[in-house]
């Protein structure tokens, strides 16, 4: 069944946004927005993304609309900008130019509607010598020094999965970028822009406080050295007995008194601060943890602020007590995801809607949006 917008769904109720379908941060980013209350509608191209994920188990697309057109036919630009035409925001994760050449780039968008923000994706940017070269989030978050940062000295960077290049340097700051952008179109006197949200930026701006750091000579330029790095042994992670982990981080004093009474080891090591014990400390540590489970270890931090806790895998999270009393996890259509965030006192978001299946909804955007001509033409 077709999905209408659903009035007061967030503080971006009302906020109507075009997403010109991708993969990656760009979707990630429409997902947000609609999280937040927007009517955001995405523009998939005929024949899917390609990638092979299931439309109905695509999370990224929850709380959104779909409608099928053909950027290269005669037809669909002009469908698009007369979407564009009624819309604050539009998100696009092109290479530089192919916008442009499909008849939906800035220029054309903004001459049709001013006031639109157009949001630009990118890993590369719009401009500089890679702009045009193909990439992906390892890449990006490699040439900003950020995956230098990750992973144990004797070993190679270890890949955070896509979540700091993708996901934080590009989906985040494209969010803060079009919201900064609309509240300045709203404003007195004020106009439409672009927004160039490039991964190699946000990942590199993620990386603010380590350089500020890194410039008093309390960071050093290599892995696994560093405070918040792994070359602490009371900021980090330990195997327990039965193949499990604790993740540690006991960096106050009183937290790190409170860390080592419970493991025993309070009379040996009072100092945190006596770097030439570290390795000696690692040690004790590490064996101290191998002689319990995970769940026992667990049980013996818990209600303490020693600041340990399990490591849990991606289908483990969800029951954890904490969370489970936040709702911090939802099941929605049968799925169990993640639900939005932040939360808002005075206008809740919530999963409204399952992922929008490829142009489900033209009928009801046509109406809504007042855009006649998304309805297929009747064939004789």
């Amino acid at each position: 069944m077709a999905k209408g917008p659903t009035p007061g769904h967030g503080p971006l109720t009302g906020v109507r946004v075009v997403e010109l379908a991708g993969i990656g941060p760009g979707p990630f980013a429409a997902m947000l927005l609609a999280d937040l209350g927007a009517d955001v509608v995405r523009v998939d191209r005929p024949g899917g993304a390609g990638l092979g994920i299931d439309p109905a188990s695509d999370l990224t697309n929850r709380n959104k609309r779909s409608v099928v057109l053909d950027l290269k036919s005669d037809e669909g630009p002009a469908r698009v900008l007369d979407l564009v035409e009624r819309a604050d925001i539009l998100i696009e994760g092109y290479r530089p130019g192919v916008a442009e050449r499909l008849g939906v780039g800035p220029d054309a968008c903004l001459a049709r509607n001013p006031k639109l923000v157009y949001g630009r994706m990118t890993g590369w940017g719009q401009d500089g010598p890679l702009a045009d070269r193909a990439g992906h989030d390892i890449a990006y978050i490699a040439l900003t020094g950020t995956l230098s940062m990750i992973g144990s000295p004797d070993e190679p960077p270890t890949v955070p999965a896509n979540l700091v290049g993708d996901y934080a340097g590009g989906s985040l700051y494209l969010v803060v970028g079009v919201l900064a952008a609309l509240q300045h179109a709203r404003t007195p006197g004020g106009s439409g822009q672009v927004v160039d949200a490039a991964i190699v930026d946000g990942a590199a701006h993620l990386a603010t406080m380590i350089h500020g750091m890194l410039a008093a000579g309390s960071w050093q330029d290599r892995r696994g050295a560093n405070l918040l790095d792994g070359g602490c042994p009371f900021y980090g992670t330990y195997a327990t007995s039965d193949g499990g982990h604790m993740a540690v981080g006991p960096l106050e004093q009183q937290f790190y008194a409170e860390f080592v009474r419970l493991l025993g080891l309070a009379e040996a090591f009072p100092d945190r601060w006596d770097l030439a014990r570290w390795d000696e400390l690692r040690a004790a540590v590490t064996e101290r943890f191998l002689t319990r489970t995970r769940t026992e270890w667990t049980e013996v931090f818990a209600g303490t602020d020693a600041c340990v806790a399990p490591v849990l895998s991606l289908t483990e999270a969800p029951h954890h007590p904490h969370l489970a009393a936040r709702s911090t996890f939802v099941e929605h259509g049968g799925l169990t995801q993640p639900a939005p965030a932040p939360r808002f006192s005075a206008t809740p978001v919530s999963v409204r809607t399952g992922p929008a299946l490829p142009g489900a909804d033209t009928e009801a955007v046509a109406a809504d949006w007042d855009v006649p001509a998304l309805r297929p033409t009747p064939h004789d």
